[in-house]
């Protein structure tokens, strides 16, 4: 079995999720998001890391990071739901496994152990907005017990407005 963790990002994290991040982007999104988001210099993006990693605008703000040995695989990043409506929700704002390390559970991984501290801060409900054009990203939020709720929003990406799709689970244990 591979040598494989779940942690909570540290400072000198912001480079490599940046770069995580990043690489995924051009991946897996380069013909959903307009070109400028794709080519952010890794330093702009590691100090914007670095900022929520070491500044959290709120306690239940929090940065995980998975590891596959001593490379830093993939990121989930959760805070306090914005949507009016969503009181006790907290909102999976980003969860991404570089494509090559893909498959090998981390994404799982991330998202367990965020659940966890969910629950610990007291939220009942989690919500996660996914491209309407990602079906492997809907495919995995539904694997994992999250349902489509029924909202919608277009993000205006310079070129056109992609569609995104919110999907909730309940946080509480049976």
């Amino acid at each position: 079995m591979a040598d494989v963790s779940v942690r909570p990002a540290r400072p000198a994290d912001a480079e490599r999720i940046a770069r995580v991040q990043l690489s995924t982007w051009r991946t897996a999104y380069a013909d959903l998001l307009p070109a400028e988001a794709l080519d952010v210099p890794e330093v702009q993006a590691a100090a914007l890391w670095l900022g929520a990693v070491e500044s959290p605008p709120t306690p239940t703000h929090r940065v995980l990071v998975a590891f596959e040995r001593d490379e830093l695989v993939g990121f989930a990043a959760s805070g306090p739901a914005a949507d009016d409506g969503l009181d006790d929700a907290v909102e999976l704002l980003t969860l991404l496994v570089e494509p090559r390390w893909g498959r090998r559970g981390h994404a799982s991984r991330l998202l367990a152990a965020s659940a966890e501290g969910w629950r610990r801060d007291g939220s009942v409900t989690a919500v996660c907005w996914a491209w309407e054009r990602d079906p492997a990203t809907r495919a995995f939020l539904l694997g994992a017990g999250f349902e489509p709720d029924g909202a919608g929003r277009g993000l205006d990406t310079g070129a056109t407005v992609e569609r995104q799709l919110r999907f909730h689970t309940d946080l509480r244990e049976d």
